[in-house]
């Protein structure tokens, strides 16, 4: 591999000429291209000043960064000594490709070593595996460390919380998955403890002492092993550069340190970069402030915003803000909401497509209408020749999307979710759905078991056990309702369960509907508090789910077309229907990021979901909430509607008990700004459709004539 990289270097440096080397550059937008050719000269790529490529939504930034490389690579640069960092192995292995095929246009068959030649390109991980392994010696490291995942590392969190004791506390301590992402949080925001715990995970912070002493035995139980996580490999790299020598031998094997996608950097990859090229000689950066939407995932926008001024002079800025993707249309009403921005990099983009409506902003009745609208729109840009997968609804949070899936289904349309489990996947809304369908047929098995086993000190064996007992029995709720309380459960825990179960079976003719879900949530409550950290965005979903059980006439109604057609995904990885070539895409708007589609719908434009009402504590999430619907804005290729329900049903939220709410269109898109959107209503065409009649009279044992088959 060396020889064929040294052949292809020399190669390089001699017998091309200028014009040979500059016609690769030829489509490049004026922009691109000055971003392309900074501080390289025809056969001349000495690490040139500092630059920050502020790379507008669909502006090909991928494409320019590409050029980059390549052109430094036909100037005579060394590919060896060029250090690219991507935040995928994906992107890097197509960014490898990329720089390969342009080389390759250039410099004819020899450019095939490129991607050989190309040997540091990766994630900021993977560099950071790979100069630890060859400096373990220098930093301290067994060179024959090994590195846990995620799931390693938490199971190994969970063996030092069991080993201090803190499995066993009286009120809850955290789970081994929360300590561990409390503890990636200071890792990679370079946060105290203290400050984590108060800005974003405040039900933890009476265990700050705890967590503390949780953390110093892990960090012990790891060097004990010779096992770095994750998080070990920026950290144990970001330490090992505060080093001023060490610093300067790795920054000297790169002459060209390329990263993209800066916006997303945290603080403790950020400091590695800086000091990697201190002086900023040879650095490039590329990416957009106006999306950087992962602060959950401790990015910072700062590091952007404050790349220029590391540097004396400051770094150069080139901003790339043609647009090849939208609509002019779409690309001012997105440049009219970021341009509200407190603090940005001055940035409008545009584009030479000229579409000829604006984006729709479209009032709602609620969010019922608003699954309808979208569904109905959807089938019409099918019926016109768009496919269902050129079309996406993206929203700020799963459980948003709850109503528009139960639409699709009972209108038999497939679509992938990404970004969270399925609506009707989650484990609390399978575990309130099970409540439900037991109290309607107490002999359903599957529905009781997983029922049974919610309750404290009731595992697999006392709830066959249980059901058994249900089953033998003529009258299965009376059988329940006599039942001893079973060993190790509460008598509390068990006679509440039982009451509400009798409750519920005894309701069986609807007159209760729907409040017997509001029931079965009450009795859930609890266990979801005790079962899930995450207890309120949870509650969220089964509110929801609670809204959309009053549209249907009766428990048995609701539970027979929720079942009609099941979910096939069951996780943001989930691939599409095995059943259908064709599908919608259903996204968070985190998960869309780098995305686009011909047709965008946005859920929820209102204050309260756009921005969330979890979301406005401070200016910095306010303006996070900003950049995310700026974001969504510009997934649109030629189509975008952004849906504002006028109203939504709210649960008990205080003395005035159930009620429907008026929401605001999101603060985001104010008056001035409503000229740039098509502004529209929509009144749906209500129908009533008439039960068919039960056939009475005609007994027929069916179930005896399926048993018959298979004797």
């Amino acid at each position: 591999m060396r020889k064929s990289a040294s052949a292809f270097v020399n190669k390089t440096r001699i017998g091309f000429s200028v014009p040979m080397t500059l016609a690769h550059l030829e489509k490049l937008n004026p922009q691109q291209r000055r971003a392309v050719e900074h501080g390289i000269g025809a056969r001349d790529t000495a690490p040139a000043a500092p630059l920050l490529v502020i790379a507008g939504a669909g502006s090909g930034k991928t494409n320019t960064l590409a050029h980059r490389v390549a052109h430094l690579i036909v100037n005579g640069a060394d590919p060896r000594r060029i250090l690219l960092m991507t935040f995928s192995r994906r992107a890097a292995v197509e960014m490898a490709r990329r720089v390969e095929r342009i080389t390759r246009t250039v410099l004819g068959t020899s450019g095939g070593a490129t991607t050989d030649a190309l040997a540091w390109a990766g994630t900021f991980h993977g560099i950071g595996a790979r100069l630890l392994r060859e400096y373990a010696e220098q930093v301290g490291l067994d060179p024959a460390f090994t590195i846990h995942d995620r799931e390693d590392s938490a199971d190994l969190m969970n063996l030092v919380r069991h080993g201090l004791g803190y499995s066993k506390t009286e009120s809850r301590f955290p789970t081994k998955g929360t300590c561990l992402s409390i503890y990636s949080r200071c890792v990679n925001a370079e946060q105290p403890l203290d400050d984590v715990l108060n800005a974003s995970f405040k039900w933890c912070a009476a265990w700050s002492k705890e967590l503390k002493e949780l953390f110093a035995a892990y960090v012990e139980a790891k060097q004990r092993q010779n096992v770095l996580d994750y998080d070990d490999l920026l950290l144990y790299w970001a330490q090992a550069m505060s080093d001023a020598s060490f610093a300067a031998d790795v920054g000297d094997r790169f002459d060209h340190v390329l990263v993209d996608e800066y916006q997303d950097t945290n603080r403790l990859q950020a400091s590695i970069l800086l000091a990697l090229k201190r002086h900023g000689r040879g650095l490039t950066v590329v990416g957009d402030d106006a999306q950087a939407i992962y602060s959950f995932r401790a990015a910072t926008v700062r590091n952007i915003l404050d790349f220029p001024r590391h540097f004396d002079p400051p770094a150069e800025v080139v901003t790339l803000d043609r647009n090849y993707r939208s609509t002019q249309a779409i690309l001012a009403a997105a440049n009219g909401v970021i341009d509200l921005a407190a603090e940005r990099f001055t940035k409008n983009l545009w584009s030479d497509r000229d579409g000829a409506e604006r984006p729709r902003l479209v009032a709602v009745r609620d969010e019922t209408d608003q699954a309808r609208y979208i569904v109905e729109r959807v089938l019409e840009n099918r019926e016109a020749g768009a496919l269902l997968k050129q079309q996406a609804v993206l929203f700020r949070t799963s459980h948003h999307s709850g109503p528009l899936e139960i639409e699709l289904a009972q209108r038999n349309i497939p679509f992938v979710k990404f970004g969270g489990l399925k609506f009707l996947d989650a484990a609390h809304v399978k575990d309130v759905l099970a409540l439900l369908r037991f109290a309607e047929n107490p002999r359903d098995r599957v529905a009781g078991f997983r029922l049974l086993q919610l309750l404290p000190g009731v595992g697999p064996t006392t709830a066959q056990r249980a059901l058994d007992g249900m089953l033998a029995a003529s009258a299965p709720i009376e059988a329940l309702a006599q039942m001893p309380v079973p060993a190790r459960v509460a008598d509390t825990e068990w006679r509440g369960f039982v009451a509400t179960i009798v409750a519920l079976h005894g309701d069986g003719d609807g007159a209760g509907w729907p409040a017997d879900i509001a029931q079965a949530r009450a009795w859930y409550d609890p266990h979801l508090e005790r079962m899930h950290e995450d207890a309120a965005t949870r509650r969220a979903d089964l509110l929801q789910l609670e809204q959309i059980a009053a549209g249907y006439a009766s428990r048995q109604r609701f539970l027979t077309e929720l079942t009609l057609d099941p979910p096939d995904a069951t996780s943001d990885e989930a691939g599409p229907p095995l059943k259908d070539e064709d599908y919608l895409i259903l996204s968070t708007i985190h998960s869309a990021k780098g995305q686009e589609w011909k047709s965008v719908f946005v859920l929820n434009v209102v204050d309260g979901c756009i921005p969330s009402d979890l979301g406005t504590g401070t200016s910095a999430e306010i303006e996070e909430e900003r950049r995310l619907l700026y974001v969504a804005m510009t997934r649109a290729k030629d189509d975008l509607h952004l849906l504002v329900p006028q109203r939504f049903y709210t649960h008990a939220q205080n003395a005035r008990g159930d009620r429907h709410v008026y929401a605001a269109r999101t603060r985001f898109i104010p008056s001035s700004l409503v000229q740039l959107f098509e502004a529209t209503a929509w009144p749906p065409a209500m129908s009533n459709v008439n039960a068919p009649g039960r056939p009475s009279g005609i007994r027929i044992n069916v179930g005896a004539k399926m048993r018959a088959m298979w004797r």
